[in-house]
């Protein structure tokens, strides 16, 4: 196959996170003369994160958690009346807003978690079917969201500061990590096989089975199914996902239900809202559900790009443990810099915790933060 390096820089449109309201990129790809390309692309993401936990307060220069830096290789060739693809994709390993807490950090650097993709597709008329490390159904399917503002304020609310402790009242760090207290029971991406339907009328499904393949202490099988739904209405936009998946850890079984729903408006409003109940069979186990709701708005005030701003909340219960309580909200901001392709967002948010083993003190975070897409 002759590769004729044709450079080209292509605006990616906006997709649902999955879509938190991902920007456009500039992409680097290569055309050959058989219909087939190979695009490279990546982003870096460092943000200020600042966590005031009501006692202390703690600031650093990390990589967001949020959309973690990375880097891949996207290649599609046709095959026939169908459509090859392969897709790798890694995390660069940077220190990582999770990574940090009131005692310190604990970087890892780069492990073989960080291998987002190593996927392989065939998709045609009949639908697409997938094999490897990639997306199982249910990834994105707590996270569909329109707004712009997304970028910066979406449903899984602790990605900047998730390994902090809460502080109760007395001052000490009795209460639990944020990561234990907030959840959206998003699904992830395993080791799968997935098939997805072709697109009727807006409408799309999809299912998977797969296994944790980058660690091995994980051996349950995961499987899952989704509806997905996406339409414009003349200059409305409309996008919702409802997935239902399992872990199943030799016959101990535990699943979720979740979705979230999102329109965005021809005056650049937006409401986006999500959910999610979680059924889990483990002795002691709770039950945790969550909603999320977020407002947003959009224009282009500034001759440099797109302005992003929201509000958004979060109510969870029995998260940490059963009787728990865990609420949130916040306010952001995101600027598009189209010359850099670069997105700069401040957001700031609080997060109030409550349980019957004691009182608790509100923790508050600010990040300000830029992710360059190349």
């Amino acid at each position: 196959m002759v590769v004729r390096h044709l450079l080209s820089m292509s605006a990616a449109a906006a997709a649902g996170l999955c879509a938190v309201g991902q920007p456009a990129s500039a992409e680097l790809k290569y055309s050959n003369n058989s219909g087939g390309s190979v695009e490279i692309y990546g982003h870096l993401n460092p943000a200020i994160i600042s966590v005031d936990d009501g006692q202390q307060t703690e600031t650093n220069v990390l990589d967001n958690d949020l959309s973690r830096s990375r880097v891949g290789l996207r290649l599609m060739q046709p095959f026939g009346s169908n459509t090859f693809g392969f897709r790798f994709e890694t995390g660069l390993g940077f220190p990582n807003s999770t990574e940090v807490n009131q005692f310190g950090s604990n970087y890892s650097g780069w492990t073989r978690a960080d291998l987002r993709h190593v996927d392989f597709w065939l998709e045609g008329s009949w639908g697409k079917f997938s094999a490897g490390q990639g997306s199982m159904v249910a990834d994105g399917a707590a996270e569909t969201d329109l707004s712009y503002v997304g970028t910066a304020l979406y449903s899984y609310t602790v990605d900047a500061n998730a390994g902090f402790l809460i502080r109760d009242t007395a001052g000490a760090l009795s209460g639990p990590a944020l990561v234990n207290a907030y959840d959206n029971l998003d699904g992830s991406r395993r080791g799968r096989i997935r098939y997805d339907t072709p697109d009727f009328n807006g409408f799309s499904a999809g299912v998977a089975w797969g296994q944790n393949v980058l660690s091995s202490g994980d051996d349950a099988d995961y499987y899952d199914i989704g509806l997905f739904y996406g339409q414009d209405y003349g200059s409305t936009a409309f996008s919702a996902s409802l997935a239902y998946q399992v872990r199943d850890n030799a016959g101990a079984e535990r699943s979720d239900v979740l979705g979230a729903a999102s329109v965005l408006l021809d005056n650049g409003l937006s409401f986006t809202v999500a959910g999610g109940t979680r059924d889990d069979d483990a002795a002691g186990a709770s039950d945790p559900s969550y909603y999320y709701a977020k407002i947003g708005y959009e224009n282009e005030w500034f001759n440099w790009g797109k302005t992003g701003v929201g509000v958004h909340y979060y109510d969870g219960e029995d998260f940490n443990v059963t009787g728990s309580s865990a609420k949130g909200w916040g306010i952001g901001a995101v600027q598009k810099v189209e010359n850099l392709n670069t997105d700069i967002y401040l957001t700031y948010q609080v997060y109030e915790y409550e349980d019957a083993a004691a009182t608790y003190q509100d923790l508050t975070t600010w990040v300000l933060g830029a992710r360059w897409k190349f």
